[in-house]
């Protein structure tokens, strides 16, 4: 019987074509309204009188579900009570922004959250500025940051995120007749999760940010040459001034020396691990393999790199791709991946795919004895990472979104520019890779499936062929 690694073959490969999206989606007033309306009824549920919602530059996406923006200097933090009554706990300059928010809020200016050395005179401690929102002695209040802790060996509700100063101040506020504990797993817990599941307009406003991400890493690909410096590529990894939701990697030969992790004036040479990674809201692109034409360029010592490590890799990720579907649980689909990409061997370490939306990592439902399924209005990432030894790496990491065929209709009606390319994407997989996607499986990047070993000989691809 032939194996799913025998029918891989490196051979000639169209590269896709699909144009990137050009201009955003955003969220509608009935989606904010949604959230809040989800976020509410979790409340009630868990019994939680007032949440803090926190947030700061690069930990604001539960924040932002509310509100619509995320703070760009400063922390900030959504108070929203069980009624429905909401206050934001804004600093400096970030006081303006409590009319722009996407649900009404009363702000109260909190100027320890401003940047240090502005101006911090006011007359009420950080206590007292909670009271003001409303919060008092005796409520359960729930603090969400965005660290979901899963520890055998703690309480993970009484692990904090958020820095301390806010924490004891509500731990003062509520007393010893109220309780506080950790609430992330409200919004991002993998089975249960308010964000976890998402809307054809959620899709479409992520999409955005996929599929220009990963034309631009494809971008570089097609430019990479010997002699170009990684700062040259680089300029290929911005579009449009959006903001990245990890750091961007355009890097060739050895990583990280002098802890450099951003690209430097290196020059790319014949016979170099090269990576390249690019994230925005919605999804992330990433590809690394060897800057080389043919297996005789690579260094001798990694000359069967092919075999050893970019074919199971691919192996692993069109098992990825194929089994993916509705109710599938996270336990079977790590069963598959081990099946096929043994940890013990290829060194792999974290979860084989997770959930993805604004962050690039928001949690995963796919670790040893989940029982969480998979279910329509996910967002996944397709992220595996090898990692044998003495070998460069493979990496050929994207995005999906799973949705039934009602939230397909919806898509396809509401969003139809969205809907031609994700279909367009499911054509160049299913047809030009091989690759066997369910109807639920709707690719958000552009290159989904496409993966260059040797990255100089770029009219060759891995591509699966069934008899």
């Amino acid at each position: 019987m032939t194996t799913l690694m025998e029918t891989i073959t490196y051979s000639e490969v169209p590269a896709p074509t699909t144009e990137p999206a050009k201009v955003p989606v955003d969220l509608t007033d009935e989606t904010i309204q949604h959230h809040k309306e989800k976020v509410l009824k979790r409340m009630k549920e868990d019994k939680m009188d007032v949440l803090f919602v926190y947030a700061d530059r690069e930990h604001g996406t539960n924040f932002g579900y509310l509100a619509g923006f995320e703070p760009r200097f400063e922390e900030a933090v959504l108070v929203l009570h069980s009624c429905g009554k909401a206050y934001m706990l804004l600093g400096n300059e970030s006081v303006r922004m409590g009319r722009y928010s996407r649900i009404a809020v009363e702000v109260v200016h909190t100027p320890y959250f401003s940047l240090p050395n502005q101006p911090m005179g006011n007359t009420k401690t950080l206590a007292e500025l909670i009271k003001s929102a409303g919060v008092s002695e005796g409520m359960s209040a729930g603090i969400a940051g965005w660290k979901l802790f899963t520890s055998s060996l703690e309480d993970n509700e009484q692990i904090f995120d958020v820095p301390y100063f806010i924490v004891h101040a509500v731990e003062k506020v509520v007393g010893e007749s109220g309780r506080v504990w950790n609430a992330t797993s409200l919004f991002i817990h993998p089975g249960k999760g308010v964000r976890v599941n998402m809307n054809a307009n959620e899709i479409a406003h992520y999409e955005f940010g996929a599929s220009v991400a990963s034309s631009c890493v494809l971008q570089v690909l097609d430019k990479l040459k010997p002699g170009l410096t990684e700062m040259e590529l680089a300029s290929e990894l911005a579009v449009y001034g959006q903001p990245n939701n990890v750091q961007t990697i355009c890097a060739t030969g050895d990583r990280f020396t002098n802890a450099v992790v951003a690209p430097r004036a290196k020059k790319v040479s014949i016979g170099d691990k090269f990576a390249s990674t690019l994230g925005y809201r919605g999804g992330l692109t990433s590809r690394s393999a060897y800057v080389v034409s043919t297996k005789e360029e690579l260094p001798i010592e990694v000359e069967d790199y092919l075999d050893v490590v970019a074919r199971p890799y691919y192996a692993a990720s069109v098992t990825w791709y194929e089994n993916m579907a509705i109710g599938i649980t996270g336990q079977e689909m790590y069963d598959l991946i081990e099946s096929v990409l043994p940890k013990s061997k290829y060194g792999w370490k974290l979860n084989p795919g997770h959930l993805t939306a604004g962050e690039e990592w928001m949690s995963s439902p796919i670790y040893p004895g989940s029982d969480i399924a998979v279910s329509s209005g996910m967002l996944f990432q397709m992220d595996i990472i090898p990692s044998v030894s003495g070998y460069g790496g493979a990496n050929a990491e994207d995005g999906v979104a799973i949705a039934n065929e009602e939230l397909r209709k919806e898509l396809a009606t509401t969003y139809p520019d969205v809907w031609e390319r994700i279909q367009a994407r499911r054509d160049y997989m299913i047809h030009t890779l091989g690759i066997q996607l369910k109807p639920e499986i709707l690719p958000l990047s552009n290159i989904n499936g496409y993966m260059r070993p040797y990255l100089l000989n770029k009219t060759y691809a891995f591509k699966v062929e069934r008899d």
